[in-house]
């Protein structure tokens, strides 16, 4: 199949939140940071799920896939972020753009409530999370950083992550930075990430006391 991929736009927006919801409705994070799953609430999800590429089409690198034969339908998509420099401030407009999405976040979680999450585990796996970034990212100039990469189910198999990872992964090979990328499931997304040079260098042990 012939994929096309493009930079995210609003119109793809709803789109790529079905491709996110439904391949990742079964993934050991969303189970774990989900734990009362009759309390999940999707419209929930979707409205932060939509901040965040608002938030992401101004100031990452986010992308979506489809075929050329169906342009309306979003078969993928992928959410990374840019390098940036450790030795370098965040500019302005970025460092507002974090309290937007922040300010954004507080008045979801006041209208919608938290739709089942589980704030202890959410902020275990945020703490593990900056610990391994701290360990790991020590390049002076930063690492594009894959925080989401998603192929529709029925889609699957079809290239079309393959296409979603070699756009960021050719910009970061052209400019000699490294990439990174956190996975939930060690099989078989590891050899799925090896085939692209990645390699496991740490395990991330998110566990919540007395469970």
């Amino acid at each position: 199949m012939s994929i096309q991929v493009s930079r995210m736009t609003e119109a793809d927006i709803d789109g790529a939140i079905d491709t996110i919801q439904q391949a990742f409705a079964n993934d050991p994070y969303n189970q774990w940071v989900y734990p009362d799953r009759s309390k999940i609430s999707l419209t929930r999800n979707r409205v932060s799920l939509t901040l965040r590429c608002h938030w992401g089409i101004r100031h990452g690198l986010f992308h979506v896939a489809r075929s050329p034969s169906n342009p309306t339908k979003i078969l993928g998509c992928a959410m990374w972020m840019p390098p940036h420099p450790p030795s370098e401030p965040e500019s302005w407009s970025l460092y507002l753009s974090y309290w937007s999405l922040w300010l954004s976040q507080i008045r979801m979680n006041l209208w919608y409530g938290r739709g089942g999450l589980s704030t202890t585990r959410y902020w275990i796996w945020k703490a593990r999370q900056a610990e391994a970034q701290a360990e790991l990212w020590t390049s002076p100039r930063g690492y594009y950083f894959c925080n989401i990469v998603t192929v529709l189910p029925g889609a699957q198999g079809q290239g079309v992550g393959r296409a979603l990872m070699e756009e960021v992964l050719g910009m970061a090979d052209k400019e000699g930075v490294g990439c990174y990328l956190e996975s939930s499931r060690r099989v078989p997304n590891v050899a799925i990430y090896e085939r692209f040079g990645f390699r496991l260098v740490k395990e991330m042990e998110c566990k919540e006391e007395g469970v």
